[in-house]
């Protein structure tokens, strides 16, 4: 067989795999927004199915002729070449069954974790965390083949990147941040909103703003659920956000990040779509879109002021004389329990302890029996102060529920890459502040589109931010961006 007709033979196989995996993931979303309570039993069987069927897709023998039979030309082949080698490597490691296993499983887990943390009884939650982190003990293993556990399960979201490199990036990071926020803590706390905000205007606005960072809302939609998620890709790419009627920021900076996660996707070049490329290529990038959409844009003293006058027209007065004052409100620093609730300078140290729980569940070095009292130990020693209820603590994140251990460090990775961005589209884009006071962040969104987004998984992490910017991935943009804006907010 001519090494073309190999290639297209395989491309046209991995094709049908990727639209299979578009269906599992749209199972997943209905799972979290529209499906019925009693439902959970049927769905997590479906998704057993599925994620069955792709594995068995995946480990395909065809795959490794093909492969023998291909010599890539060009950057692009050579790129899918790549990427579908290494899924056939890795999918051929991991039993079908355990597969499958892990879907059904996570799939009951969501309802329960769910309903563990409305009620706030982390017991409800634990016998089906126990069972998850056993299976995905074992999936690791498989993939690791004698190498460490924890970095075959970061693989599945950030590869080429070990827990001892993301160590070092905390310990990099950690210094700083503890610093700045103490010197913060003993200043005078800034302004908070108060008040009663309409949930429906709330949705109004985040419609609004999903539009005005780029989201196209022919190709997606915005839903309600209780963790916040992006979903999808191609021109299917959906997103959900939260209301609360005391905090309207929970809403318009959840529906903002998410549409960083939606509209990297979108934009993903339509030759990519149904091909390994046409997916985000790692969730650390993924993050650097939602937190520079989210923070350098979205809480930036420019866009705030655009969205102060934009908030007035909504609401009515709301208790905030002025933009200044706002954005002050905005960027305050407080105790908080919430991840996806926290500040830009303490948002770290919550990943960070999450990186640690989990690094110890996969080693078995903590019994998932103890996990509640290690998260609240860890947490007051962290914070200062003590977790009051499971929701602010072990049960407020979905992603344990999910089997996503691995995950977590790399909202710390997107931080820094999304440092690393903002100090090159600084320096790229010259009206952009004026641009952002009006509202108007095409400049800002297009800046990222072109540099970022359009590629897909056409190159590998690190070096997707490095074509990006020209300069090698550190920490330092990200230090540097948060020491100068708080000890501006703060007067240090």
């Amino acid at each position: 067989m001519p090494t073309n007709d190999a290639f297209i033979r395989l491309m046209q196989f991995q094709q049908d795999t990727e639209a299979l995996a578009s269906i599992a993931g749209r199972l997943s979303w209905d799972q979290e927004t529209m499906m019925p309570e009693g439902s959970a039993e049927q769905r997590a069987t479906e998704q057993a199915a599925i994620v069955r069927t792709i594995h068995t897709r995946n480990t395909d023998p065809r795959i490794a002729d093909w492969l023998d039979r291909i010599t890539p030309q060009g950057e692009k082949e050579s790129a899918n070449i790549r990427l579908i080698k290494k899924n056939y490597e890795k999918a051929c490691k991991v039993p079908g069954d355990l597969n499958a296993s892990i879907a059904r499983v996570t799939s009951k887990a969501h309802g329960i974790w769910a309903t563990a943390r409305q009620n706030e009884n982390v017991a409800e939650y634990l016998p089906i965390l126990a069972e998850i982190i056993k299976l995905k003990i074992e999936k690791a293993n498989a993939l690791a083949e004698g190498d460490e556990c924890y970095d075959a399960l970061i693989d599945e979201y950030e590869p080429n990147i070990s827990a001892a490199d993301i160590s070092t990036m905390f310990q990099n990071l950690r210094p700083t941040l503890v610093n700045l926020r103490k010197e913060i803590l003993t200043k005078e706390k800034l302004r908070v909103v108060t008040g009663n905000f309409d949930e429906r205007i709330q949705l109004k606005l985040a419609n609004e703003l999903a539009i005005a960072f780029g989201y196209d809302l022919n190709k997606g939609r915005i839903d309600q659920a209780v963790h916040p998620f992006s979903s999808g890709s191609g021109d299917d790419v959906r997103i959900t956000t939260r209301t609360d009627p005391a905090d309207p920021f929970n809403c318009i900076y959840s529906t903002i990040h998410e549409v960083g996660h939606a509209t990297y996707e979108q934009n993903i070049h339509k030759d990519f779509v149904f091909s390994p490329l046409g997916r985000g290529t790692s969730l650390g990038v993924h993050e650097s879109q939602s937190r520079i959409y989210e923070n350098q844009l979205g809480r930036s003293r420019p866009f705030t002021s655009w969205l102060f006058y934009r908030m007035r027209d909504l609401f009515g007065d709301f208790g905030i004389e002025d933009p200044e004052t706002f954005y002050k409100c905005v960027n305050r620093v407080d105790s908080g329990f919430i991840r996806t609730e926290a500040d830009e300078l303490q948002y770290n140290l919550h990943v960070m302890l999450r990186f640690d729980l989990e690094k110890l569940l996969i080693s078995g070095n903590l019994n998932v029996n103890d996990i509640e009292g290690a998260w609240n130990e860890r947490f007051e020693s962290d914070f200062g102060y003590k977790v009051e209820r499971p929701s602010q603590g072990v049960l407020q994140d979905v992603h344990w529920a999910a089997g996503a251990f691995g995950y977590f460090p790399t909202y710390t990775l997107g931080n820094v890459y999304a440092g690393c961005l903002f100090q090159k589209m600084k320096s790229s884009i010259s009206n952009l502040d004026m641009s952002l006071s009006n509202g108007d962040l095409s400049s800002a969104t297009e800046w990222l589109r072109e540099n970022v987004q359009v590629h897909g998984s056409l190159f590998e992490p690190k070096a997707t931010i490095e074509k990006a910017t020209g300069n090698e991935v550190s920490v330092d943009p990200l230090l540097n961006y948060l020491e100068e804006k708080y000890k501006d907010l703060y007067d240090l």
